[in-house]
C-alpha cells in the first residue's frame, strides 16, 4: 500500500473494467488503482432538464405556453453533486451521461463546478431528459424519460478507487448503488440515502445506509403508514438515523433514541425543483465536515430553502457564503 494525501491509501493491485452493455461502455483499460481523496461521492441519477415556467398546469389535450424557458444538468445524484462542491466539499458523481449533446453539455457543467468526473460512464443511450412544467406559486409537474441508462455495475464504475469521507445514493443506479453502500459499510465510510420515490433499490438500500433522508411521501408509503411521524418510527428501526423532510412545513428527524423537529427557513418560493437535491448534497458536504447534528440539519435546510429562490435546481444551488448569511440572519 502507498499512503497518499490527507490520510488515503493507495492499492498497487491492477483491474480490468468488463463490458456488457454494449450502449454503456467505457474504453476497456487495465491500469494499477490509486485512491482518489474525496469529501462526497454522490452515486446515481443525472439528467437533463428542459424547465418552462406556466401560469397554469395544462389539462388534457390543452396547449399551453410558456413566459420562460430554461435548460441545465439535473438529476437527484448530480444536483447533490454540484451542491456539495459548491459548498467547498471536494465532490465526485458515478452515473451515467450520453453520447450525445445533453451529456455533453451536463458533463461541461460538472467540470465547471467542480465535480470530479472520473467515475462518468458515457455511452450510446440517450442522456435521460426532465421537462419541468413550474407555476408561479413554485409548484410543478415533472416528466422524465430515461430510457435503458439505470444499469450500471460495479464492473463498470471503479469507485473502489475512490476515498470518499461519506457516500450519497440515490437509488436510481440499484445495482451500483447496492455495491458501494457495501464497500462503504466494510470500509467505515458514512452513507446517506435519498430516499425520495418508492423503487426496489431504495427498499434496501434503507437497511444498508447510516443516515436515511426520505421524503414525507417514501416514509409513509414505505411503512404503510398515515403520518410522517409514523414513517420515521418504521424507518428508524432500520437506520441508525432519519430524517424525514416535510416541504414547507420543515423536518423531523429521530436518531440515536431521539426525536426532533426543524421549521423550514422563510424564503420567497420561485421554484421548488432541486430544493430536496440541493438539502441532500448539503447534508453529505456538512456531514463530510463532521458538523454536529443540529448544525448539520439546520445547514441543510437552509440550502434546500435557498434553492427555491430561483428557477430552476441547478441555477437555484446556493453558495456557502449565501447559506451562512441565511443561518446569520435566523
Amino acid at each position: 500500500m502507498v499512503l497518499l494525501r490527507d490520510g488515503c491509501i493507495g492499492r498497487g493491485d491492477w483491474r480490468s473494467l468488463n463490458r456488457t452493455n454494449p450502449s454503456i461502455h467505457q474504453t476497456e483499460t487495465s491500469m494499477p488503482v490509486e485512491m482518489h481523496c474525496l469529501d462526497v461521492l454522490c452515486v446515481g441519477h443525472a439528467c437533463y432538464d428542459l424547465i418552462f415556467a406556466v401560469d397554469h398546469h395544462p389539462a388534457p389535450d390543452e396547449k399551453a405556453s410558456a413566459s420562460t424557458f430554461t435548460s441545465c444538468g439535473g438529476g437527484t445524484a448530480a444536483n447533490a453533486a454540484v451542491t456539495a462542491a459548491a459548498l467547498g466539499a471536494r465532490t465526485g458523481f458515478a452515473g451515467y451521461l450520453g453520447n450525445d449533446i445533453y451529456g455533453a453539455q451536463h458533463l461541461a457543467e460538472f467540470h465547471a463546478a467542480g465535480v470530479d468526473t472520473r467515475l462518468v460512464v458515457r455511452g450510446a443511450a440517450a442522456t435521460p431528459i426532465s421537462a419541468i412544467f413550474v407555476k408561479p406559486d413554485g409548484a410543478r409537474s415533472i416528466v422524465n424519460h430515461k430510457g435503458d441508462t439505470n444499469r450500471l455495475t460495479e464492473a463498470t464504475v471503479p469507485y473502489q478507487s475512490e476515498s470518499p469521507r461519506a457516500v450519497l445514493l440515490d437509488g436510481h443506479q440499484p445495482a451500483l448503488a447496492l455495491a458501494v453502500a457495501a464497500w462503504a459499510r466494510q470500509n467505515g465510510i458514512l452513507t446517506i440515502l435519498d430516499a425520495d420515490t418508492l423503487t426496489a433499490g431504495n427498499m434496501e438500500l434503507v437497511r444498508r445506509c447510516d443516515l436515511v433522508a426520505a421524503s414525507e411521501h417514501f416514509a409513509q408509503a414505505f411503512s404503510g403508514t398515515a403520518t410522517p411521524a409514523a414513517g420515521m418510527a418504521a424507518l428508524a428501526a432500520l437506520a441508525p438515523a432519519v430524517i424525514v423532510t416535510l416541504g414547507e412545513r420543515g423536518l423531523i428527524w429521530q436518531r440515536h433514541g431521539e426525536t426532533g423537529a426543524l421549521p423550514a427557513f422563510a424564503v420567497d418560493v420561485v421554484d421548488t425543483t432541486g430544493a430536496g437535491d440541493t438539502f441532500h448534497g448539503a447534508l453529505a458536504a456538512g456531514a463530510a465536515r463532521g458538523m454536529p447534528w443540529l448544525d448539520l440539519l439546520r445547514f441543510a435546510s437552509a440550502a434546500g430553502a435557498l434553492c427555491c429562490t430561483k428557477q430552476s435546481a441547478r441555477l437555484g444551488i446556493p453558495t456557502a457564503a449565501a447559506v451562512a448569511a441565511l443561518l446569520a440572519g435566523q
